[in-house]
């Protein structure tokens, strides 16, 4: 068995895999209106988005009776200042709840929480 890709929902595939695009830099495979696939130049697992009429955004931190996040992303980065004003700059939100000094909580344009990290 071979994971290929963690595959997120949202209102509009297209809008948040072109964010993904723009933040990991990583070309498109699959690009339809509602499917998009995203994958990384040298191989390895991806990142797939499917569009989901019904799709209702998670809270972070948690708070009862409110959505819950099922999962995130981690992603490695080499400076965290400059990987989160990237960030940023494509539209992601820093989330107001931040819960370690060498990781940053990011919202995306879907409100998936999602985390950039230095290795110490």
């Amino acid at each position: 068995m071979t994971l290929t890709a963690s595959v997120l929902d949202s209102r509009d595939a297209q809008e948040l895999a072109g964010f993904y695009q723009r933040l990991l830099g990583w070309p498109r495979g699959a690009d339809e209106a509602d499917w998009v696939t995203l994958r990384p130049p040298g191989g390895g697992t991806g990142l797939s988005f499917q569009t989901e009429p019904a799709y209702v955004a998670p809270t972070w931190p948690t708070r009862g009776g409110r959505q819950q996040m099922m999962a995130h992303l981690d992603i490695e980065v080499a400076d965290l200042r400059a990987a989160g004003a990237k960030a940023l700059a494509e539209g992601a939100v820093l989330a107001e709840f931040q819960p370690q000094e060498d990781v940053r909580v990011f919202l995306d344009p879907a409100g998936h929480p999602f985390c950039l990290w230095v290795r110490n």
